[in-house]
């Protein structure tokens, strides 16, 4: 008993295996109940192509969340550095115009970040206020400076810039699914392994004590909203190139994925603990969700209750896994549907006896 509890207790201990274990059986699900679609190797592909972008959103967004903070602007960010690069791309006829276009639009969303920083730390505005306001604002300064036109840049599929971020490799494997595991990798190590990842979970627990233990709150907030504002504008980027087209409301949809992503994956809402590995597993647990929901030949009506009842069932296991409570669920399972026992002894004389009903 002692061995299995521990076994149990080591694999809640292992960084988004209860959701990557969600996913393996969402897939098991799918290959038995929609095989001529997830035996056939297009529609993974077709999610390391689609996921990437709310990927990249969820790993930065996992870390303002870890500091107990929220960051809503940034769908507004992914259109403001879409139409960036776009625009450069399209009014400057040179060989360096797509890296200028990624430098600007990286600058844009840093200055975003930036900007909502200054608004949390310095001003005291919440972050939740300040961020929303911000999405408004740069989704209106982006369609007004796009006319609320798309911008077409097809000629971006001929370019290096096209082939590095979303290209196939060996003709196959989408090269953004290649860099959201990177970002995940290196945000991984930010947030577990260096001292501003460690500045970040300390003031996503308590502010106050982490400014008493020497952490400059104000400076560590202002980089963590600068960061995001970069990550966000890169998944304009991946985005952008990807559709050839910028469109100046995209990244709307985002928003609810992105922190059902984040939130799937363990990261606590009140701040305080992460789980980069958590929100990769947990994101393509919602970009796979509602193809194959569809492709099983489940009505339409019911895709949004199915998904809903999925992430709550992968929230839960998060929750029980990491708590190590499996074993205490798999007790009360076994009390509810195995034979009742009256412990009488026990009730009486503090005794271990029980007697059946």
């Amino acid at each position: 008993m002692k061995q299995r509890r521990s076994i149990l207790a080591i694999l809640g201990a292992i960084e988004g295996l209860p959701v990557l274990g969600v996913l393996v059986l969402l897939y098991g699900v799918f290959l038995v109940t929609a095989s001529d679609v997830f035996t056939k190797p297009r529609i993974y592909m077709s999610f390391l192509q689609t996921v990437p972008p709310p990927l990249v959103l969820g790993l930065g967004l996992t870390l303002v969340i870890t500091a107990g903070e929220i960051d809503l602007s940034f769908p507004a960010i992914v259109a403001l550095s879409g139409f960036a690069f776009a625009w450069v791309f399209e009014n400057i006829d040179a060989s360096w115009a797509p890296w200028a276009g990624i430098v600007l639009a990286l600058t844009a969303g840093a200055l975003v970040g930036y900007i909502n920083g200054l608004l949390v730390a310095k001003v005291g505005v919440p972050s939740i206020m300040a961020t929303l306001a911000a999405q408004f604002f740069w989704y209106g300064i982006t369609i007004l400076l796009a006319n609320g036109k798309q911008i077409d840049i097809l000629e971006i599929e001929d370019t290096a810039v096209h082939a590095i971020f979303t290209g196939r490799l060996f003709g196959i494997v989408p090269a953004q699914a290649l860099w959201g595991l990177g970002l995940a990798i290196f945000l991984w190590f930010i947030l577990n392994r260096h001292k501003f990842g460690e500045a970040i979970m300390f003031i996503g627990d308590n502010p106050n004590v982490a400014q008493v233990m020497g952490i400059n709150v104000a400076a560590t907030r202002i980089q963590l909203f600068t960061l995001m504002g970069v990550i966000a504008a890169f998944s304009g980027l991946l985005l952008t190139i990807e559709i050839n087209v910028l469109y100046p409301t995209q990244g709307q949809g985002f928003l609810l994925s992105s922190m059902a992503a984040v939130f799937i994956g363990g990261t606590l809402i009140s701040g305080g603990q992460g789980s980069v590995i958590g929100t990769l597993w947990g994101s393509y647990v919602i970009g796979s969700l509602q193809a194959g929901v569809v492709a099983t030949g489940v009505t339409s009506y019911w895709v949004q209750s199915v998904m809903g009842f999925i992430m709550t069932a992968a929230v839960a296991l998060n929750v029980v896994l990491g708590e190590g409570r499996l074993g205490s669920v798999t007790k009360a399972l076994r009390r509810w549907t195995g034979p009742r026992r009256l412990n009488i002894a026990g009730d009486v004389m503090g005794a271990d006896a029980t007697v059946p009903e």
